[in-house]
């Protein structure tokens, strides 16, 4: 496999050794918000140069945050044990959402979708729907799926998860009254899975192995890379910055890239001495993106 001729990710420094989990802006390009363990929550105001830590007042107990979200100014936080924060004022200040105690798992993913509206994932995988700030929430899914292992959202609000030994995978798309089951194409268990911008599908298995599907349809799938033959960290997440570059992360300063939409893929090697594993990568679009790990490791994407 070769290397990337340039390395187009900066380290930026965070005040926190906790592992970052997630990150979301407002409208305003400048303003953005991670999450982490720890109840960890950082504000940047400079687009993502620096970040300071906000601290909220939750009394004793630690959250894991899993998920935050923005539309326009309206916010969201979801977490464990079940948590759920909101803001309509770009985080100026935060409330906390109450909970049913029948609410099947604590929320895990959670996504602003405007007008007082959002979508929450639990970590069994009951999704509902809210048109009211959290007040009275619908159940979109008749039945929670099981423990989650990973969750991702296409553009469209179509899911796919994993589940929690990585034996098998399941797709919603809004509409559906129940999770669509899917066993796994490859010997090796599953860690995550997404959609690539066309809606074909991506995965991520154990051993550093990469699968495309050929089509939309979730069985249909191409042949099974194993990019770096020697990576036993293992991939953890995967992103798209456009319809033909993809990004890996995974353990130990992995970090792979994709300039031909998944086909090869290059070794970005500036990184591999930190020592922190990337759980996770996102973009925002295609001149913003952020890579979050542990020990409060954050890279930002500067082309």
């Amino acid at each position: 496999m070769g290397k990337i001729d340039h390395n187009p990710w900066a380290v930026v420094p965070t005040p926190t050794n906790t592992s970052l989990l997630d990150v979301a802006f407002t409208d305003d390009p400048n303003h953005g918000w991670i999450v982490g363990v720890d109840s960890m929550l950082l504000e940047t105001t400079d687009g993502g140069t620096t970040w300071q830590q906000r601290e909220l007042m939750l009394g004793e107990q630690k959250y894991r945050f899993s998920a935050i979200d923005f539309a326009g100014d309206e916010g969201w936080v979801a977490g464990q044990p079940a948590i759920l924060l909101h803001t309509d004022d770009a985080g100026q200040s935060w409330e906390q959402i109450p909970l049913s105690e029948r609410l099947p798992g604590a929320p895990q993913e959670i996504v602003a979708l405007g007008d007082e509206a959002a979508e929450m994932v639990t970590e069994l995988g009951a999704i509902y729907r809210t048109e009211d700030n959290g007040r009275n929430w619908k159940a979109m899914v008749n039945d929670a799926f099981g423990v989650l292992k990973s969750l991702h959202r296409s553009t469209e609000g179509n899911y796919v998860a994993v589940s929690s030994r990585g034996n098998f995978y399941s797709i919603w798309r809004p509409g559906q009254d129940s999770w669509e089951n899917h066993n796994r194409s490859s010997s090796r268990r599953l860690q995550t899975m997404g959609f690539a911008p066309d809606g074909r599908l991506w995965l991520l298995a154990r051993g550093g192995v990469v699968q495309l599907s050929n089509t939309a349809d979730p069985e249909d799938w191409g042949k099974a890379q194993q990019p770096e033959s020697l990576n036993s960290w293992g991939f953890l997440d995967a992103a798209y910055r456009n319809n033909e570059e993809a990004w890996i992360v995974g353990g130990s300063g992995t970090l792979l890239a994709s300039f031909d939409g998944g086909q090869s893929w290059q070794k970005d090697t500036e990184v591999e001495d930190i020592p922190a594993n990337f759980y996770k990568i996102k973009f925002l679009d295609e001149s913003r993106g952020y890579v979050l790990g542990q020990r409060g490791t954050l890279l930002r994407y500067v082309g």
